[in-house]
């Protein structure tokens, strides 16, 4: 068996559902956001990395993009800072601090289904099943869950493969 070199992209939660929920207090579906002090540990969808103790955070509702109107459509529950921060040190690669955790890897079709190749990972080699699962041309995007509560992390998608360019 050869191991995939699917090159990947992690998207965090975008910067202007960040800015419009810290501005208006309220996530896109009305429902305020809950201002928390981090105990340390808080997995914040913002930067893709725990929490350290005393982090101010927001709480709110998020709808995960699909690639398409879709009824597996959903809202859960988000940890982000409270104020801006500099956001993922990585966007191709699995985030440090989460590795090692046990999540489920959801897979999406063009349609916006949820597609077969859903699996859980033991949170050892992400990258490695990332790209496994990328590497089925049906799968268009990954949705990152944890196990246990079932909240969204961040998403997944193919990065364009490079090429030698014009001759």
């Amino acid at each position: 068996m050869t191991t995939s070199t699917v090159a990947f992209r992690v998207h965090a939660l975008p910067g202007e559902v960040l800015a419009d929920v810290r501005a208006r207090g309220v996530d896109a579906f009305g429902t305020p956001a809950e201002r928390l002090t981090a105990t340390g540990g808080e997995p914040v969808r913002c930067c893709l990395r725990d929490a350290a103790p005393g982090e101010a955070l927001l709480l709110f509702g998020y709808q995960p993009p699909l690639p398409a109107a879709s009824p597996y459509r959903e809202v859960g529950a988000v940890l982000a800072h409270a104020e801006p921060c500099a956001g993922p040190a990585d966007l191709t690669g699995y985030p440090a601090d989460w590795r090692g955790r046990p999540q489920v890897l959801r897979a999406y079709d063009a349609r916006g289904w949820i597609h077969d190749a859903t699996t859980v990972h033991d949170g050892r080699d992400p990258d490695r099943v990332i790209a496994e699962l990328l590497a089925d041309p049906e799968v268009v995007r990954l949705h990152s869950r944890n196990v246990a509560w079932g909240c969204y992390m961040f998403a997944v998608t193919r990065r364009p493969a490079v090429g030698p360019g014009p001759r």
